[in-house]
């Protein structure tokens, strides 16, 4: 007598819709959940003095702060000066290495004659150029705005090359098949395949930015958030330290987010079916 083997299909087979969206509500609350926990964890060690409160605020303390700096002004314009060096920069830096990454990838000559070159000053710290740009373009915005471009550049350029030399050939001898002309081949085979790398460079690249302005800050600049946190180092004021550090991770999650979701809203192709 033969035994017989009984297969049940899992919830995930019987309704893929719901168990996706299940999925997504259990990550959107982890991820409030969590840090929302460390802060309570971090109010109650302040507050019972398991912590010492003066180089670790409890998070009330470092909120009023804030509300403080805002009404002062302060917070405020050193957050204008921050985000308008980081958009120029990014912009333009993206701009530069998507247009580099495009003609290197699809050009086996350019690529041959410009990639060491672009290696070798991918691997120079951009925070090093810093003088070098001061000593170029004296004090003001520009060495800062330059050195959030450069930064953005390289590992746009680098993604977007990478993401261009990756298209499969089938791709192409498909459209060749049917005819397809040199414009056919790069609107609806090479631009399509090139976008989700693009977009997955300028969410890397975007932090970058937000990192390379606050060192830059921290250096050079009578503003920024950068420069307020430096600042209150120099006078032992942890509080407004803090919230310029918090304002920075949450400019960089905001831009991070609006990165990734203007990639889904306008490349739903390169979503996974259970995202979109």
């Amino acid at each position: 007598m033969s035994a017989t083997l009984t297969v049940r299909p899992t919830a995930a087979e019987i309704d893929p819709v719901r168990t996706a969206r299940r999925r997504r509500r259990l990550e959107r609350a982890l991820a409030v959940l969590t840090p929302l926990l460390v802060l309570v964890a971090w109010e109650i060690a302040a507050r019972t003095g398991a912590i010492p409160v003066r180089f670790f605020p409890a998070p009330t303390m470092i909120v009023s702060t804030a509300g403080d700096m805002i009404r002062s002004g302060v917070l405020l314009d050193d957050l204008g000066a921050t985000l308008r060096r980081v958009v120029v920069g990014f912009l333009a830096g993206s701009a530069a290495g998507a247009a580099a990454g495009l003609a290197l990838g699809l050009s086996g000559l350019a690529r041959a004659a410009f990639d060491p070159f672009l290696s070798a000053l991918y691997t120079v710290p951009k925070l090093a150029l810093l003088p070098l740009l001061l000593l170029i373009f004296g004090l003001g915005e520009t060495p800062l705005v330059l050195l959030v471009a450069l930064s953005v550049f390289f590992p746009t350029w680098i993604t977007c090359m990478a993401g261009v030399t990756a298209i499969p050939e089938g791709y192409r001898e498909a459209a060749r098949a049917f005819g397809a002309s040199r414009w056919d081949m790069f609107r609806h085979v090479l631009w399509p395949a090139f976008l989700p790398q693009l977009f997955v460079a300028l969410r890397l690249s975007v932090g970058v930015a937000i990192l390379v302005i606050v060192g830059a800050e921290f250096v050079q600049g009578s503003s920024g958030v950068g420069f307020r946190i430096w600042h209150s180092w120099s006078l032992f004021q942890a509080r407004p330290m803090y919230v310029g550090i918090c304002v920075i991770a949450l400019l960089g999650l905001l831009c991070t987010t609006l990165v990734t979701a203007l990639g889904r809203r306008l490349l739903p192709w390169a979503q996974p079916a259970n995202r979109r």
